[in-house]
């Protein structure tokens, strides 16, 4: 299989949909359904913050196994924070082995601590299928 890095295959920052940590969960999941996402991507509150990620796991598991309010939980509550970020000229093997070793779907691909798209497991599957039928 030919070397693929991120980069060529990543959501880039501009379609990523993006969330202030201090947002609702409810107005989290407005933008979620408003965006068709499964998952939106938790702001840093400064510099020298990091970034979070907010899903579908996050939320039920907060609403109905916690049995949190919507209303009255922030996403900061909920938030997978820090999560895991790669850069994009990383071979997307490597991205592959993260996300399987560390059982998650999604990766913040970043350089110099700011934000330059998302990579996710459905991406790479993509590119493995494209690679299969050639």
């Amino acid at each position: 299989m030919k070397l693929v890095t991120v980069s060529e295959i990543m959501i880039p920052s501009e379609k990523v949909i993006t969330i202030p940590s201090l947002e609702t969960v409810r107005n989290c999941l407005k933008v979620m359904q408003d965006k068709q996402v499964k998952s939106i991507i938790v702001e840093k509150d400064n510099a020298h913050d990091a970034y979070g990620i907010v899903t579908y796991t996050n939320i039920l598991d907060a609403i109905f196994a916690q049995d949190g309010d919507m209303d009255l939980l922030n996403v900061y509550d909920i938030a997978t924070k820090p999560i895991i970020q790669v850069s994009s000229e990383l071979n997307i093997r490597y991205a592959a082995q993260l996300m399987i070793n560390n059982n998650v779907n999604r990766l913040l691909v970043t350089g110099n601590s700011e934000l330059l798209g998302l990579l996710s497991m459905n991406d790479i599957v993509a590119v493995l299928m494209k690679f299969a039928q050639e």
